[in-house]
């Protein structure tokens, strides 16, 4: 029986504009996680989803069925078929289109498992490579910093068309994550700022580049030990994304219950349209601003760690 996991995923800043190749800072989230389990058996090859009580055999899925996709995929890669029968089990903790990364988390697991099933080695720029081209199915036209940020499992600043990197963290912060219980699958909202993109764009290659201008100076202040100083950015960014009309009243509200609960600063992360919000909190104040985000109707509150780092590296699959 082989086992292997990959972590969550938040987006600090730069959600939308990323994709006009605007710079984004994503940091993993391995508080929640997905799972997967493959076990050699007899017959066919067979996966089950559990967590959507979903159980098939591959030869039965098409080629545009992500778990399949993913599969295929990485079977290709290690120059490996299906003929070996095994069951692979999914299991995540991992909300589904709420801005956690759950399909490229549960992609990279997929591809570690098959990898270490196969008794092979592929690394961590092959399978995010390999989970981008997954993340087409879901997202439409995907940014990429999601693939990153969970097969390296390191914060990384992403802008599309220059090299990915991780970048220095040499004072962790807190973060609340809250969670709207509205699922928010991205492709429709990266879909929507498309479309008013094309009817607008002078008004929003300029809110582009204020989330641009505001990832920019939150990885300044990461780096040079005033993770504090995130609050404000993160207040400016959650009000250019509710220009750009991916907010909703939910998550409005469960801004304005952070700020009010202690955070020094709140914002949408991901998508939009429902799915998570992130609040900057410290040690002192997270148990309040948590208290806050539930009595205004969060569905659950994460707390993290992004952690302490020195480490700085060109991610380029180049």
């Amino acid at each position: 029986m082989i086992t292997a996991t990959a972590p969550g995923k938040i987006i600090l800043f730069g959600e939308h504009a990323v994709v006009y190749g605007r710079p984004a800072i994503a940091v993993p989230v391995t508080q929640v996680s997905a799972q997967v389990t493959i076990t050699e058996t007899g017959g066919d090859f067979v996966i089950e989803a559990r967590d959507q009580n979903r159980t098939a055999r591959l030869s039965e899925l098409p080629d545009d069925d992500p778990i399949a996709a993913i599969v295929r995929k990485t079977l290709t890669a290690l120059d490996e078929t299906a003929t070996a029968g095994a069951t692979l089990i999914i299991q995540s903790t991992i909300p589904i289109a709420g801005g956690l990364g759950s399909g490229a988390a549960v992609s990279t697991a997929i591809a570690r498992a098959l990898a270490a099933f196969y008794k092979r080695e592929l690394d961590a720029a092959t399978i995010s490579s390999l989970v981008y081209e997954v993340e087409k199915l879901h997202h439409g036209t995907p940014s990429g910093i999601d693939n990153t940020v969970i097969a390296f499992g390191k914060p990384v600043y992403f802008a599309r068309g220059q090299p990915i990197e991780t970048f220095n963290v040499p004072t962790p912060f807190r973060l609340a994550i809250a969670d709207t219980g509205i699922p928010s699958p991205t492709k429709i909202a990266v879909g929507d700022v498309r479309a008013a993109w094309q009817a607008d764009p002078a008004k929003y290659e300029s809110l582009f580049d204020r989330c641009g201008e505001i990832a920019r100076q939150a990885r300044a202040l990461i780096e040079s030990g005033q993770p504090d100083g995130l609050g404000r950015l993160m207040t400016d960014n959650h009000a250019v994304l509710r220009e750009m009309g991916v907010s909703c009243p939910e998550l409005d509200s469960l801004v304005e219950a952070a700020m009010r609960g202690g955070a020094s600063g709140a914002k949408l992360s991901g998508g939009g349209r429902g799915g998570n919000m992130i609040a900057l909190v410290t040690a002192t104040s997270e148990g309040c601003v948590r208290e806050a985000l539930l009595r205004a109707g969060a569905r659950r509150v994460i707390l993290t760690t992004v952690k302490a780092s020195n480490v700085k590296r060109d991610l380029s699959l180049a």
